[in-house]
């Protein structure tokens, strides 16, 4: 563990002074571009070749699934064999991927081909965004700057999702349908290979168990399967707000208003974000996530009923607003959660959740798009949510961390120190 943090209250300025930090930040933040930028790009270039959000919300689809379905075995794998060892053959699959979807799509081939080739293209999507968490937890795991850490991670993630949909956008309604896939690809491999190059601070290998790090798949573990779930009903927000906003936008005529409005809604998410990094919290990180959940479900409420383009932004902001507390609480609580020698795993398995309710929210918001109209799909994010908030109210005693699988220096790292989260189990 490296850490220079002598500054009692740590912030984003002392985290980023930790030693070597830019030297995968930079190159991390290139290669997670692509990342929002997939689905959308891939719902704007099938809808273009097809005419119909239902089918570009099944390519979307087919894509997120397998991403859920493989992130978590090559986060599994980096954990045993490290982040290049993984990270360069799929970067490569990737923009092969990628490459033949697009080739395919302006061909006007099947959708069975277009489900074919969407597989291993969402299969080997670089999962860069739980590989720089990684970094961070093997760098300052213990030490009061690891909330820090995680709410930086929310917010630049989010922000990716404020610049990649609205860049995706631009390029496939200004310059050609297939332009976003294609900066999607080009990305991916420079991001990608740059990102694989930074051996030094890739975290230790464990390849085999240990007592300091024991051999347990992350799954295994009850919170990361609350989480999980948590997860999948932040990707429906996302997945529900993408498709529904591109089939509203289109329906009078201003398609490129869609990255505008998705670009409200993402850009709410990363003010929150900032915000959640600055505050010292003096209630623990399993409460916050109740709360933070409880009012993204309320929020998510009005969308469907909404028809008015500024105010469908402002719900949009709010919407967004919410979703930062809940994503960066939920990372923060890996970290107390899971152990060191499956931490990547359990980051891919959040990571691959939101990919998954994504792509099951693009679908069921496509389908209801185009036979009930643009402003049905906005009732996912409310179901998607609603669901995942019952499960978290059931299930909340799984996300106190236990000291059977909790490494050395994870409760402080998680801020609630025992006692803390005694009285936090006495008011949950």
């Amino acid at each position: 563990m490296a850490s220079a943090v002598k500054d009692p209250r740590p912030g984003y300025g002392q985290l980023l002074r930790t030693p070597s930090a830019w030297t995968f930040l930079l190159p991390g933040f290139l290669a997670r571009q692509p990342f929002a930028m997939l689905t959308i790009g891939i719902v704007l270039l099938v809808q273009s070749t097809t005419g119909s959000y239902g089918t570009a919300g099944a390519v979307s689809a087919a894509t997120g699934v397998s991403m859920a379905l493989f992130a978590p075995q090559g986060g599994k794998l980096a954990d045993r064999f490290g982040q290049r060892a993984v990270l360069i053959p799929g970067v490569l699959v990737h923009v092969a991927g990628v490459s033949a979807l697009i080739v395919l799509a302006l061909a006007h081939a099947p959708l069975w081909a277009l489900l074919a080739v969407a597989v291993p293209t969402g299969a080997s999507t670089p999962q860069v965004g739980p590989m720089v968490r990684a970094r961070w937890a093997a760098k300052l795991g213990g030490t009061p700057l690891m909330p820090t850490a995680a709410a930086f991670e929310s917010v630049t993630d989010e922000f990716t999702f404020v610049v990649g949909p609205v860049l995706a956008t631009a390029l496939c309604t200004g310059i050609h349908p297939a332009a976003g896939l294609i900066a999607e690809a080009v990305l991916s491999l420079a991001g990608g290979l740059l990102f694989a190059s930074q051996r030094r601070t890739q975290p230790p290998v464990h390849r085999g168990a240990s007592d300091a790090h024991p051999r347990v798949s992350a799954l295994s573990i009850p919170g990361v399967r609350v989480l999980i779930v948590a997860f999948l009903g932040i990707g429906s927000v996302f997945g529900g707000m993408q498709v529904s906003l591109t089939a509203l936008t289109e329906s009078i005529g201003q398609p490129g208003l869609n990255g505008v409005l998705y670009g409200v809604f993402a850009g709410g998410n990363m003010l929150a974000g900032i915000a959640c990094g600055a505050i010292a919290w003096k209630i623990g990180p399993r409460r916050r996530l109740l709360v933070a959940y409880g009012l993204l479900a309320l929020a998510t409420t009005p969308l469907w009923a909404v028809t008015a383009l500024p105010l469908l932004g402002a719900v949009g902001l709010v919407v967004g607003l919410c979703i930062a507390p809940a994503l960066i609480t939920g990372y923060t609580l890996v970290e107390s959660l899971v152990p060191a020698a499956a931490r990547t795993e359990a980051f891919t398995w959040l990571t691959g959740a939101v990919a998954l309710g994504q792509a099951a929210a693009a679908t069921s918001a496509g389908q209801l798009a185009d036979r009930f109209g643009p402003s049905s799909g906005f009732l996912v994010p409310l179901a998607g949510t609603a669901l995942a908030l019952v499960v978290l109210l059931s299930l909340r005693a799984h996300l106190m961390p236990r000291t059977s699988t909790v490494v050395t220096g994870s409760a402080e790292a998680a801020g609630t120190p025992a006692d803390e989260r005694e009285r936090e189990l006495s008011h949950a």
